[in-house]
């Protein structure tokens, strides 16, 4: 009988000590996706938003790099500001 039948994906993946990890993938992803949608929305290149960012290129990449977790907040704020837009995090039960 396999033991996790009836048992949530979020009760394997804290069983598994994978949880955090796979929370900090699907946030970034949908991070990724609002700013794709911002830029598409602003017809902006990745030149230009790492232009107005102060960064490279290569760097925006890996920002927008969906598989990418380690981004800083810092970042997400000269992207969100690049944008005109703002960056709202919250805790939630």
């Amino acid at each position: 009988m396999n033991e996790h039948i009836g048992s949530t994906l979020d009760d394997f993946l804290a069983e598994e000590e994978l949880h955090a990890e796979a929370e900090a993938i699907a946030i970034k992803r949908v991070v990724t996706f609002q700013l794709q949608q911002r830029m598409t929305e602003q017809q902006l290149t990745k030149a230009e938003l790492a232009r107005r960012m102060g960064t490279s290129r290569s760097a925006l990449d890996r920002l927008l790099d969906p598989d990418n977790a380690s981004v800083t907040l810092l970042t997400l704020e000269r992207a969100a500001k690049a944008l005109g837009q703002r960056i709202r995090i919250e805790l939630a039960a």
